[in-house]
């Protein structure tokens, strides 16, 4: 009798797991929260100034990039023999130890400029807001970006648990805000230009924007430990569920950030997208500039802390975990000796950065941006190809995501050397 009460509360424990539940939904909302960073406030200038045909063509493939490119990351973590293993174990585990280590450098390199970015960005917001709209004087940048920079690592340092509740309140007005906007500005919809473009002026704009879908909705830096985490949570179901989690992220980001775009470009004209590139900002700072709405110049600074701020808590985590991997494997030093040295690094790396304000958004965009493609898209189907755990995974989604990330590092590397 007791042995069938065992059976019985396990199926439940099992049933129970499989269900989605409070832990899958903060995960969607860190993953979220991951991927719609500062990165959102200029996507519709970059999408939309390349007309309305390649701008559908774009969201139609947003959802499936996205989606299967994260999933075949995920994947690729959870291969690994070792349930403990990181990123930067799975790849040596399945290239070799020298493979291994220069594709974990490479993850690092991929991750930690966007924290400079974001450092600097999140600073020149919050100093911004302070000078605009309290109309305050400008107070001590080494001070501000200390304590932002500080406060932003602080809560890191909590734990998954703080870091989950900190995501779950930031994303959340992030989403409202986003989608409040999105329907604020459809009164000023204008009817778009609905001539096709020349083919091969055409092709050429949808090949270059490629990298901008992959970049705006990466959520690659959180994949690794997202993964960990599952397979600690849900054993040998981990695959399935980090696939349903995933799915879910996407499709919320699709949903909430197409509309945002959609309805900025739908907002303005292709010559306005150009003047806006051309001055270097935001599309809230612009749309705020020429209808001088000073509802929009309120909610754009908000709008851009609460991105700017989820964004590096998630890429913080892939950044703290690819440096701990490099140098343990690299010295003879602890996990935890590590940690405090990457932290220690990555602050000061950060809030030196923050003071010096240089002008680095596209240099970093250049040095990062094709070896996110690389890390997101190519080296886990070529794993799925070498790999024989992961060759069950082989199929068109596995060629299209392969076919889309060289297509977004060739494009890239055109712009960095036209």
């Amino acid at each position: 009798m007791s042995s069938y009460q065992d059976v019985t509360q396990l199926d439940a424990s099992t049933t129970s797991k499989t269900k989605w539940n409070l832990h899958d939904t903060q995960w969607v909302l860190s993953l979220f929260g991951t991927a719609v960073g500062a990165g959102i406030l200029f996507l519709p200038i970059n999408i939309g100034i390349g007309g309305f045909w390649p701008l559908i063509i774009l969201a139609c493939l947003a959802f499936p990039m996205t989606f299967l490119a994260h999933r075949g990351l995920a994947r690729f973590v959870l291969s690994s023999k070792n349930n403990n293993a990181d990123f930067t174990d799975v790849v040596e585990e399945h290239f070799g130890i020298n493979a291994g280590r220069l594709i974990s450098l490479l993850y690092f390199l991929s991750i930690f400029p966007i924290l400079l970015i974001y450092g600097v960005g999140l600073t020149n917001t919050v100093d911004s807001f302070i000078v605009n709209q309290l109309g305050m004087e400008s107070p001590s940048r080494v001070l501000l970006s200390g304590i932002l920079v500080a406060g932003m690592i602080s809560l890191m340092l909590g734990g998954e648990k703080l870091m989950l509740r900190a995501f779950a309140i930031l994303v959340y007005p992030l989403v409202a805000i986003l989608f409040f906007l999105s329907i604020y500005l459809i009164p000023s919809w204008q009817m778009p230009n609905m001539a096709f473009p020349e083919l091969g002026s055409f092709a050429k704009t949808l090949w270059l924007s490629v990298p901008i879908i992959v970049f705006s909705f990466s959520h690659a830096a959180a994949i690794s430990s997202f993964a960990n985490v599952q397979r600690g949570h849900y054993g040998n179901d981990a695959g399935t569920k980090s696939e349903a989690i995933l799915k879910r992220t996407s499709l919320l980001l699709i949903v909430f950030v197409l509309l945002f775009v959609f309805s900025c470009v739908l907002s303005l004209s292709t010559e306005q997208m150009a003047q806006a590139k051309a001055q270097n900002v935001s599309i809230l700072s612009y749309l705020a500039n020429i209808t001088e709405n000073s509802f929009i110049a309120t909610l754009g600074p908000l709008v851009a802390f609460i991105a700017i701020t989820s964004s590096f808590l998630g890429h913080f985590l892939g950044a703290r975990e690819s440096f701990n991997g490099l140098v343990t494997k690299q010295t003879k030093l602890s996990m935890k000796s590590a940690d405090k040295l990457g932290v220690a690094i990555m602050f000061f790396a950060i809030w030196f950065c923050a003071v010096k304000n240089p002008s680095i958004l596209d240099m970093m965009d250049q040095l990062s941006g094709p070896i996110i493609a690389m890390i997101l898209f190519i080296m886990p189907m070529i794993a799925v190809f070498k790999v024989p755990a992961l060759q069950k995974y082989r199929g068109k989604s596995a060629y299209f995501i392969l076919f889309m990330g060289s297509l977004a590092v060739l494009a890239l590397l055109y712009s960095f050397i036209k």
